[in-house]
């Protein structure tokens, strides 16, 4: 699945969009979380501003 993914955003209008993933701590276990998604270009640094 991971390769069509990959396969679409490389073609056409997808590559106004970037896949991000951010480590996040959790505060009942500590433990790190990892949270991931497919955002626009322009809407990447609120992604990584957002707890």
């Amino acid at each position: 699945m991971a390769k069509k993914v990959v396969a679409t955003l490389k073609t056409g209008s997808g590559k106004i969009f970037t896949k991000c993933i951010k480590m996040i701590r959790s505060e009942k276990s500590g433990a790190y979380q990892f949270k991931e998604g497919i955002v626009h270009n322009d809407h990447v640094k609120d992604f990584f501003s957002k707890n």
